[in-house]
């Protein structure tokens, strides 16, 4: 079933989410404070892809992280979960969409607190 899921949700918006977090991580990687967040957006860029049978583990977040992610949503961390949430809207009108809609509603929160939070298999 997540093949499927998968499958469907690339071709029906996967890809806007994954070029926001793919040009979030090229804007970070302009300069050298900015690596390691630009590495954590291409790790959840490749999420965007396939985000079925994947969940996100938010257990090892701690007072750096909490900082990091402070930062995080005041400089782009906002605008990707802005457009999660647009995305998860337009799912939910079709009963067809709305597991893509919860899916988008994942990465919203995904785009407010990414320090922290890990890539796990459901």
């Amino acid at each position: 079933m997540s093949l499927i899921g998968n499958f469907l949700w690339f071709i029906f918006g996967g890809v806007l989410l994954w070029l926001a977090w793919l040009i979030a991580g090229l804007l970070c990687l302009v300069t050298i404070i900015g690596i390691p967040i630009g590495l954590q957006c291409f790790k959840f860029a490749a999420l965007m892809l396939a985000p079925f049978g994947k969940d996100i583990d938010y257990s090892q977040a701690g007072t750096v992280s909490f900082l990091a992610n402070i930062l995080w949503i005041l400089f782009l961390g906002w605008e990707l979960a802005v457009t999660a949430v647009v995305i998860g809207l337009v799912y939910c009108l079709t009963i067809v969409g709305i597991p893509f809609g919860f899916q988008a509603f994942k990465f919203a929160r995904l785009a407010l607190m990414p320090f922290g939070a890990r890539i796990v298999r459901a």
